[in-house]
């Protein structure tokens, strides 16, 4: 977590990671298709949103090297009818496309953090490794007014950061969506009989606090090669009117004398057990994984995975505080397919995967040899890999598959909804100069990927503070 402090706009920003480390894969920018929709609903200005977007792109995203799997995916999509070829373009358009990336020719990865270089270094202190704890109030006044964070330094000693006095000053949380709602729980706003069971002072009763948490599920296939095949992140990416992203990545064993064999975003060693039901995906079995690893033939990890997203989740879940410590996770829950349309939408997502890999493009790159697939056969569960259903005409096998290989993309959102949590200022409802500006805000995630409207967001609103505080003081010195 990084605690910013900028003398001027008056405002501290709370940047925690809370355990969700961005993998930053792809990074497509949506300006066209339902997007504007969206602009139009959540009552953001359209011509500043615009205006936000190319001030991402120009600093960090760069067009893809388009590697060999990636061709051979955007060729085998479009055989099978994602259609048109929308080229590389950063808009969200049905069909099939290739999407901006935030890695270099290199491969050195450009991130957010790199957005400060065009800040005033002198308006603005970032303290690293300092650990937000809670929000202070004071609770003296008609309605209660954030005036600080509690955080701890590296060492686990505690700090007190204040904000201001002067009008404007505020707290600005973007914690995302896990760990915005916790900070607002641990600083007293939210359910008031939760708060009460863990000895939290109710700064203000709202029952919407952590509430509709949704992650849109992702499900993966694995296709085995019987040789290694260079490392690509997510590039290509089929927008399909099936309710569903298509979507893929390989490379990641590179050689026998490897010490690091794994499976990238589908890894056990994170929490990807995707052969296991959900349920059954413990500690034990992600160790048990680690230990056994050295004895998968290397063939396991010569090979890529096709990822079917859901793109509109309808199951929604919550979280809540397990204890009153900030550093420890609360309990989350998605719900993962509770709703009838998720699970339609993944059976369609299953069926096109098969298809890609029958398509000709495909098979042409693939050249798989039947006995290194019967071999990822008989170890596929031993080597955390599904590969398609042998029988996709089976629809009710079709949803359980999808039901027990669910893993998650960290594409989170909810738990403060606008107009259940914050307003469309993105200012907190019940207390005053608090914000949440983060995914914690959205109730869907956006396009294909959501990294860049989440650094659109925060362009644009620190944009949007500063026009109005300008504003403000024009209007004063005309008064005088």
């Amino acid at each position: 977590m990084f605690v910013h402090f900028l003398s001027f706009p008056l405002s501290l920003y709370l940047i925690c990671d809370l355990n969700e480390t961005l993998l930053a894969l792809m990074l497509t920018v949506n300006t066209k298709f339902g997007f504007i929709h969206y602009v139009k609903r959540v009552g953001w200005d359209e011509k500043l949103v615009n205006e936000s977007y190319p001030w991402i792109e120009k600093q960090i995203v760069k067009v893809p090297l388009f590697e060999p799997w990636q061709k051979a995916v955007h060729d085998g999509l479009l055989d099978v009818g994602v259609s048109p070829d929308n080229g590389f373009t950063y808009d969200h358009l049905y069909g099939t496309k290739v999407g901006g990336t935030i890695f270099d020719q290199y491969g050195r990865r450009h991130t957010a953090a790199e957005l400060l270089s065009s800040a005033n270094p002198q308006n603005i202190d970032v303290l690293i490794h300092a650990r937000a704890q809670r929000i202070m109030f004071d609770t003296t006044g008609k309605k209660p007014r954030a005036v600080g964070v509690v955080f701890k330094d590296e060492n686990g000693v505690e700090h007190e950061a204040f904000i201001s006095r002067r009008r404007g000053s505020e707290v600005i949380l973007t914690c995302g969506a896990i760990g915005s709602p916790q900070l607002l729980l641990l600083s007293g706003i939210g359910p008031k009989a939760d708060l009460e069971k863990l000895n939290i002072s109710v700064v203000h009763d709202n029952r919407f606090v952590g509430k509709d948490m949704s992650d849109n599920p992702m499900n993966a296939i694995y296709v085995p090669f019987n040789k290694p095949v260079k490392q690509s992140l997510i590039e290509t990416v089929g927008i399909t009117n099936k309710g569903v992203y298509i979507e893929a990545s390989s490379g990641y064993g590179q050689s026998k004398d490897s010490i690091t064999c794994h499976h990238g975003i589908a890894s056990a060693e994170i929490g990807q057990l995707s052969t296991i039901p959900p349920k059954q995906r413990t500690r034990e079995a992600i160790e048990s994984y680690k230990r056994n690893k050295k004895d998968i033939p290397y063939e396991a990890f010569h090979g890529g995975f096709i990822l079917s997203k859901i793109a509109f989740p309808k199951s929604k879940g919550e979280l809540k505080l397990i204890n009153t410590n900030a550093d420890d996770n609360p309990f989350v829950t998605f719900n993962y397919f509770s709703h009838k349309e998720d699970v339609k939408a993944c059976v369609n997502g299953i069926r096109i995967m098969e298809k890609l890999v029958r398509s000709e493009p495909f098979l042409n790159f693939t050249q798989c040899d039947s006995k290194t697939v019967d071999k990822l056969l008989n170890m596929s569960v031993t080597a955390n890999v599904n590969l398609i259903p042998r029988h996709t005409n089976d629809t009710e096998s079709l949803e359980q598959f999808c039901r027990d290989t669910v893993i998650t993309i960290w594409h989170y959102h909810g738990g403060c909804h606008v107009d259940q949590v914050v307003n469309k200022d993105y200012e907190v409802m019940g207390v005053h100069r608090l914000r949440v500006v983060d995914t914690s805000t959205l109730d869907q995630s956006p396009g294909t990927n959501p990294q860049a409207t989440v650094m659109m967001m925060g362009r644009y609103m620190g944009v949007k503070i500063l026009r109005e505080r300008v504003a403000k003081t024009k209007a004063k010195g005309l008064q005088r």
